[in-house]
C-alpha cells in the first residue's frame, strides 16, 4: 500500500498529514497540480488530497479535505484512541487550532483598517486561548512531552504541523505573526515541538529544512 499526497509546493496545511504518513512508515510521495488549471480534477475541487494505492498499484481511496485525512490516517495507523471519548479530546484540540487559522484567514481579507484590527485581536486572543489548553494538558500529563499518553499521538502532530504553518509559512505574508506566537509561547509546548521534531518516528520528514524548535524560541 502507498499514498499519494496532493497539495501546494508549501507547508500550509497538510504539515499534519506528512507528519502521520512518516511515522506510519508507509511509502508516500507528493504532487503540486498545477492551480487552478488543476482545480476541475479534484475532488470538489479541493485540495490536500490524499489518493491510497494498493499493492497493485491500483487507486483504493480518494478523499480530500485536511482533518478528514488526518482522522483517517491517524485512525488507521493507531495514532488516536480507540476510545471515543478520548479521541474526541484530540480531534476537539484539532479544530480549536484551526479556529486560528481561520482568524488568521480573515485578517488577510480584511479590506479596512477597523476590520483587520478586529481580525488581529480575535487571532491574538483565540491563539492565547490555544496555548493555555495546550499548556495545561502537557502539564496534567505530567510535562511528559506529549499531550496525551506517553508516545507521540495525533494531537502532538497535529500541534507541530499548526506552529510550522504560522512560524515558517504564514509569516511570509504576515512577518509580525512570528513574534506574536514566539512572545506567546510557553516552555511546555516549546519542550513538546522539540519532542515532536526528534521523535525516531518522525526525524526523517522533521529534519529536511529549517528546524522548528529553533524558529520557535526567542533569541
Amino acid at each position: 500500500m502507498s499514498y499519494i499526497l496532493r497539495y501546494f509546493d508549501g507547508i500550509g496545511i497538510s504539515e499534519a498529514t506528512r507528519l502521520l504518513l512518516t511515522a506510519a512508515n508507509v511509502e508516500w510521495t507528493e504532487e503540486h497540480p498545477e492551480w487552478p488549471q488543476e482545480k476541475a480534477n479534484q475532488p470538489y475541487g479541493r485540495m490536500p488530497v490524499l489518493i491510497e494505492k494498493a499493492v497493485d498499484g491500483e487507486t483504493d481511496f480518494v478523499i480530500c479535505e485536511s482533518g478528514s485525512i488526518e482522522r483517517y490516517l491517524a485512525r488507521k495507523y493507531g495514532f488516536i484512541p480507540a476510545d471515543l471519548k478520548q479521541a474526541a479530546l484530540q480531534e476537539q484540540l484539532r479544530d480549536l487550532m484551526f479556529d486560528v487559522n481561520h482568524a488568521l484567514a480573515g485578517r488577510l481579507s480584511s479590506k479596512c483598517k477597523e476590520d483587520r484590527v478586529e481580525s488581529e485581536k480575535k487571532f491574538e486572543d483565540l491563539l492565547a486561548l490555544v496555548i493555555k489548553e495546550q499548556t495545561k494538558l502537557i502539564t496534567s500529563n505530567d510535562n511528559s512531552g506529549h499531550l496525551f499518553g506517553d508516545s507521540l499521538s495525533y494531537a502532538d502532530i497535529v500541534l507541530y504541523g499548526f506552529y510550522k504553518n504560522l512560524l515558517q509559512s504564514v509569516v511570509v505574508l504576515l512577518p509580525d505573526v512570528a513574534d506574536i506566537v514566539r512572545t506567546m509561547l510557553t516552555p511546555e509546548v516549546l519542550n513538546l515541538i522539540s519532542a515532536v521534531e526528534s521523535d525516531p518516528k518522525v526525524v526523517k520528514h522533521t529534519s529536511k529544512g529549517n528546524s522548528l524548535a529553533r524558529a520557535a524560541a526567542i533569541e
